[in-house]
């Protein structure tokens, strides 16, 4: 018995108007919107008997149990990587500023030294614009 391809396409043609058929029933018997405004108060009544059953069942405790145990341990590991990466940065900007006193006392003692060797007794202030002849003007 063979079948010509207006036979198969037919066929399937009607597997589709069935399947369309069958997918709109279920869709309508799962319509949950349609059922609550069909009946709002049996709706309400589900909805406050699952409330009582779910906090009879102490099941918010024990989530919150869970969930600040959790935090607890998250809030640790956190911490502690924190303090790692804040210690680096105080590390690094201690670092920082000991490189720059270090380099305005170098600035200090070599300009007291240069003082010194001019002359004696005829003192310069630091922050002066005058400068020995062997040494170039300074921009600060």
């Amino acid at each position: 018995m063979a079948e010509t391809t207006t036979d198969v396409r037919a066929d399937i043609e009607q597997t589709r108007a069935r399947m369309s058929g069958a997918i709109a029933e279920l869709e309508r018997k799962v319509d949950l919107t349609q059922k609550v405004r069909d009946n709002p108060w049996a709706a309400v009544g589900v909805a406050f008997g699952a409330g009582v059953a779910l906090s009879a069942s102490r099941a918010d405790v024990r989530a919150a149990k869970v969930t600040a145990n959790a935090t607890k341990e998250t809030g640790t590991k956190l911490g502690t990587a924190l303090d790692g990466v804040v210690a680096a940065l105080i590390a690094g900007v201690a670092t920082a500023f000991h490189s720059r006193i270090d380099g305005i006392v170098n600035e200090v003692v070599s300009s007291v030294k240069g003082s010194a060797s001019n002359g004696g007794g005829a003192r310069r202030s630091i922050g002066s614009s005058e400068s020995s002849p062997d040494e170039p003007p300074r921009a600060d």
